[in-house]
């Protein structure tokens, strides 16, 4: 129980926890965690306020980072441009146009050094979103962290590292699925031994969502990539017991609030159930612990200020519903990379929520609401049976091959898109409540000749390293590809002697292949 007290403005004492006069029997912190993970939740500590922040180079990433760390944010999350995610230099031909466009482009250990400068990495949680190259980049990490002289036990952070749902819904692969998961499983022995407080994994429903699908689609196919990477885990020998407490997942919020809620509250119920039944006994590997980001897709250019009030809608349905770390999308993101002026409003609704609301002051709000405990029931119910239809397939892996997740979600998105042209479904300012306007929104422009910056960077570097060193590293990862070595360890020697990371990527292509969907 936690100490502190809690009282509305007339003075009225809050109690931690509200229940029927008989105590419920799902009480928070106890499994199946519907109602939290910790029995204080926010009465002890709120959720970790992020801002997803990354563009251009990593100077001018630097300075953000600086800024929204000056304003409160509690940690930081890393976007990271096309090319670093699919795994090319920003010299090489693939990249040209999509150079520091969506996120920061990182070549090599010194563009991260520069990303993190006046950052200390043992005093800060670092979200890094990233899957085919993820490995890369949270090697780039550790050597940083080694290098700042950190104790890289204590350094803590996530990695999305979630290349299912990329099949599926995002398109930001490389390898196929096996090899994909080999490195996967390699990410989870190797942290679970080195760098333990780092969660290994961000299970993603969240561009499930951005593709189209609905809250129980979400759900379900997120837990079911979920079950696909524990099983593979168990395969590899490691212990679940272990492992599972280092996965976290990654959830949209979308404008329905209380299909919001009951989808977040039915997701920790299954999910306890799924570890349980695969062996978790420990209780920290069977509790759900969750990412929130509002929906980028809910956005609209039309009318871009009234996204403030979405997503404040948004921000609340991840607090009721018990998030531990929450981004909140800035309000001019249907049309550019968002401003400071945008970033900062996006973090101070999460302020307001925290300090003015009242919502973090007991846990579970909703709890015993007729509507919230019925709708988290049924969105439950509709999840599961998305999940057998899986599980008869196969598990995930096989579904995707067969193109059944991606033609579920396919068939949600025109719908819902349809429904939008018809008038059915009504998007304020967009097919109903429409203005003429003129749009002066600042907006944030990113410049093509940041590619010639970094294209100079990578010659420099390449010039003064020591070429024969590279060169071995990168054999000694073409061999651990080949057999049966964890890949990190040469992974992160690779990148401390100043290979880059189109290299790391391109000697796995070597071996590997691309997958071609």
């Amino acid at each position: 129980m936690s100490d502190k007290k809690f009282v509305t403005d007339s003075g009225i004492e809050i109690k931690q926890v509200y229940c029927d006069p008989v105590p419920m029997t799902e009480m928070p912190g106890k499994f199946p965690f519907t109602r939290g993970v910790h029995a204080a939740m926010y009465r002890d500590k709120l959720w970790t306020m992020r801002q997803y922040a990354g563009f251009s180079t990593a100077e001018e990433s630097n300075k953000r980072y600086h800024y929204l760390l000056s304003q409160g944010v509690m940690g930081l999350s890393v976007a990271f441009d096309l090319p670093t995610q699919i795994g090319y230099d920003s010299d090489h031909a693939m990249s040209e146009g999509e150079v520091g466009k969506v996120g920061v482009a990182i070549d090599s250990l010194e563009d991260m050094e520069i990303l993190f400068q006046g950052i200390k990495l043992e005093d800060i949680s670092t979200s890094m979103t990233i899957n085919a190259t993820g490995f890369i980049l949270l090697a780039l990490y550790i050597a940083l962290a080694k290098k700042q002289g950190a104790d890289i036990k204590k350094i803590s952070g996530t990695i999305q590292n979630d290349i299912l749902k990329e099949y599926a819904a995002r398109g930001t692969y490389i390898y196929p699925p096996k090899p994909s998961m080999r490195i996967i499983t390699d990410i989870f022995e190797y942290c679970s031994k080195e760098v333990p407080k780092w969660n290994t994994i961000s299970i993603s429903g969240y561009h499930i969502r951005e593709a189209g699908s609905t809250a129980v689609q979400e759900l379900a196919f997120t837990l079911a990539n979920g079950k696909a990477y524990l099983q593979a885990a168990i395969e590899k020998g490691l212990d679940i017991n272990v492992f599972a407490q280092r996965l976290s997942f990654f959830f949209n919020a979308h404008n329905n609030l209380f299909e919001e809620v009951a989808k977040f509250r039915a997701a920790r119920r299954m999910w306890a159930n799924i570890t349980k039944e695969l062996g978790a006994t420990d209780p920290k590997a069977q509790m759900l612990r969750f990412h929130t980001q509002t929906g980028g897709s809910t956005l609209t250019a039309q009318q871009p200020q009234n996204n403030i009030v979405r997503v404040s809608l948004q921000a609340l349905s991840a607090v009721l519903g018990g998030t531990q770390s929450l981004h909140t999308n800035g309000f001019d993101e249907a049309l550019s990379l968002p401003t400071e002026d945008a970033a900062r409003i996006a973090l101070r609704t999460q302020q307001i929520i925290a300090f003015e609301s009242g919502a973090t002051q007991t846990v579970d709000p909703l709890a015993g609401s007729f509507y919230v405990e019925q709708l988290t029931n049924e969105v439950e119910a509709a999840a599961w049976k998305l999940i057998e239809k899986i599980d008869v397939m196969g598990g995930a892996v096989k579904a995707i091959e067969a193109g059944f997740i991606q033609e579920e979600i396919a068939r949600s998105a025109y719908q819902y898109n349809k429904d939008i042209e018809t008038g059915e479904k009504i998007i304020v300012g967009v097919n109903k409540f429409n203005v003429k306007e003129e749009n002066d929104t600042p907006l944030l422009k990113i410049d093509d000749s940041i590619r010639v910056v970094q294209s100079e960077k990578l010659k420099a570097l390449r010039a003064k390293r020591d070429a024969a060193k590279a060169a071995a590293c990168l054999e000694s990862i073409k061999k651990a590809a080949i057999g049966t070595d964890n890949l990190m360890p040469y992974v992160i020697d690779a990148v401390e002697n100043l290979c880059t990371l189109g290299e790391i990527a391109d000697t796995l292509r070597g071996i590997w292949g691309e997958y071609k969907g």
